[in-house]
């Protein structure tokens, strides 16, 4: 169901899926982020936040939220791209509603809105130990007849 997702074998994110180890150079090395399946199909989304994701007032990064969004738009979409279709983030819409720290994992789950023949409009907010840190929306558009990168 999941395609070419592999779990991580060890650390904070241990079970967890991702697309990222090998296969997504940026994710993998602004992560670890990973993702696993929720009744409904929609994936929760972990991130393991580490010293080097934070900004210089000691809180989570902006720009490692909007990474972690990104991410999380495909895990919730998921049921939607089935088929190995190659998807890219058309449009990623952010609102900051607080901060994080690195006192626990990050969470983001949500739901998809629409869907069409090509594109995918998807909702979510990132959490944190009950706090809410981000709300999030994004479209992905599905792209036709490419065929994937080695």
């Amino acid at each position: 169901m999941y395609g070419r997702a592999k779990a991580f074998p060890d650390g904070p994110l241990k079970g967890w899926l991702t697309w990222s180890l090998g296969q997504d150079p940026y994710e993998t090395y602004n992560g670890p982020f990973g993702f696993r399946p929720e009744d409904g199909g929609a994936g929760l989304s972990a991130f393991a936040p580490q010293p080097h994701h934070l900004n210089g007032s000691g809180a989570i990064h902006g720009g490692a939220l909007l990474s972690f969004a990104d991410f999380a738009l495909f895990s919730i979409a998921h049921n939607s791209l089935k088929g190995g279709v190659q998807t890219v983030t058309l449009t990623l819409n952010a609102e900051f509603v607080g901060a994080g720290d690195l006192s626990a994992l990050l969470y983001a789950r949500g739901e998809v809105v629409r869907e069409t023949g090509g594109l995918v409009f998807a909702r979510g907010l990132i959490t944190q130990s009950e706090r809410t840190l981000l709300s999030f929306s994004g479209t992905l558009r599905k792209l036709r007849n490419r065929e994937p990168k080695p």
